[in-house]
């Protein structure tokens, strides 16, 4: 690597360029411009975070997770008025012993009965049991 293509590169990543970036305008391995980069502890500015329902600063810690909240609260507010964001994998599908309904449960993958009355009715009688 030329002294010049060294200047480039931290010039780059100094503007916020990723190593993707730089590697194609110096024509060198993405790899070499990575190992270069951390030798030299040339990071890319990375845009001041904030709380993403209030607004507020967020300090990133580095080396950790990317934070997106400021508190507990704001996290909270945020993902009840994003339900739809929600990624639910564990829906399960069950028939009910007693009526026969087919029923839908998210996180309990043991459940047996669509309600509390359908169960008492089949555990103490008087049910017709599918």
């Amino acid at each position: 690597m030329t002294d010049e293509q060294k200047q480039k590169i931290i010039a780059l990543r100094r503007d916020g360029a990723g190593y993707g970036q730089i590697a194609a305008a110096v024509g060198i391995s993405i790899n070499t411009v990575k190992s270069f980069c951390r030798r030299h502890n040339l990071a890319a500015k990375t845009a001041a975070s904030v709380c993403e329902q209030c607004g507020r600063p967020i300090e990133q810690n580095p080396g950790r997770k990317r934070k997106r909240f400021c508190s507990d609260s704001c996290r909270n507010k945020w993902w009840n008025t994003h339900l739809e964001l929600v990624k639910r994998k564990a829906v399960y599908t069950f028939t009910c012993p007693n009526c026969g309904k087919e029923f839908s449960v998210y996180g309990n993958s043991h459940r047996k009965f669509c309600s509390h009355a359908c169960y008492i009715e089949y555990r103490f009688g008087g049910g017709h049991h599918g």
